[in-house]
């Protein structure tokens, strides 16, 4: 199945793992890569040192084109951005900032720019500035998406901006990927779906509550981290969603994000100060996020922690190996499309049915 993004990135499949700190290690996007599909590294909760580890180890197990996030609103991760342009890698993927200098570079090398956005207002920038593809995310999204759905957000985007557009938020199937296709879209990207594979990192705990929850069951909050994200509707959430913070507070929980960026904590802490009562809320809340993502998805403790899901969380059953899923979605994309075309072909009368996906085994 050729897109206009399996033609600009080299991959078989249009079908994008999302960068999801915790979950997108080496292995996982490895994985992805060597089935086909796109795979974005995460680096956002790694100081520079990791990251230039991780590009590394991902190199180690797969030959295929791969991509690494940055995300330039934490702090410390201009210097990720640093070791991503100074290993090379194929594909770089920023988000929350400007990334035009991360275009310039990388384009120096050869190399591609996808940057994610959720309003029309950051798409036309991101173009500007010289990314070659956007990731669109919609409101359905696992952690940072928008305000306006898939459905509405991905062809208005498409139509603006005149460059390929990956749509993530509410796809976890073959069916998904066809209507994302008819979209404007090139690719899906997939956080929630990838997350419950075999090999994923996450916990089994975490996997199953994907797999015994519903669309209905998640929350949609900026409490948890300082930035509107979506998670499972879980007493870990609601404990830190009615949490009152104040800025004091910031300075205390700094030291979590300074040891695991790798900063010095009083340059960080000063930062905090002379940014505000607004902002030190949001670090705030952010520290208390990554130890709550890190509960939620290496422990599987939705309890006390935090486990970012999207809505197509109700689309997902099983627990499938990388593997046996990629070719699982593209079979259920091609039944679907081809479906459309014979109900819709001229001289067909009578009522238009889609057939159920084929199930690939």
């Amino acid at each position: 199945m050729q897109t206009p993004i399996t033609e600009l990135f080299g991959v078989r499949h249009p079908i994008v793992l999302s960068g999801m700190s915790w979950i997108s290690t080496p292995e996982l996007v490895a994985a992805v890569a060597n089935a086909g599909g796109l795979a974005i590294l995460a680096t956002g909760v790694l100081d520079a040192t990791a990251t230039r580890a991780a590009v590394r180890r991902t190199r180690e197990l797969t030959d295929r084109p791969f991509a690494a996030n940055v995300t330039l609103y934490f702090p410390g991760n201009r210097a990720n951005a640093e070791v991503l342009l100074e290993e090379r890698v194929p594909i770089i993927n920023y988000s929350l900032g400007k990334g035009d200098w991360i275009a310039e570079r990388a384009h120096a090398y050869g190399g591609k720019v996808i940057a994610t956005v959720t309003t029309l207002k950051h798409a036309l920038a991101a173009k500007r500035d010289g990314a070659d593809a956007l990731i669109v995310t919609g409101h359905e999204a696992a952690g940072h998406g928008g305000t306006v759905t898939s459905l509405v957000l991905v062809p208005t985007l498409a139509r603006a901006v005149g460059i390929p557009v990956i749509a993530a938020g509410g796809f976890a199937d073959g069916r998904g990927l066809a209507a994302a296709l008819a979209l404007g879209a090139g690719a899906v990207a997939m956080g929630t779906r990838f997350m419950n594979t075999r090999e994923s990192p996450v916990h089994e705990g975490a996997k199953a509550a994907s797999r015994e929850h519903g669309a209905f069951d998640t929350v949609y909050t900026n409490r948890v981290d300082g930035l509107h994200g979506r998670y499972l509707d879980a007493p870990g959430s609601r404990s830190i969603m009615s949490r009152r913070l104040n800025p004091l507070s910031a300075l205390i929980r700094s030291h979590r994000i300074a040891g695991m960026l790798g900063l010095p904590w009083l340059k960080l802490a000063a930062g905090i100060v002379v940014s505000g009562p607004r902002k030190s809320i949001q670090m705030a809340r952010m520290a208390i996020g990554f130890d709550a993502f890190q509960h939620g998805c290496e422990d599987g403790d939705t309890a006390n922690g935090v486990l970012p899901l999207g809505q197509c969380t109700g689309l997902v059953g099983d627990t499938p190996s990388v593997s046996e899923l990629i070719p699982r979605l593209v079979a259920e994309a091609e039944a679907v499309i081809a479906g459309l075309q014979t109900a819709t072909a001229p001289g067909v009368g009578g009522r238009s049915e889609v057939p159920e996906p084929v199930s690939v085994t």
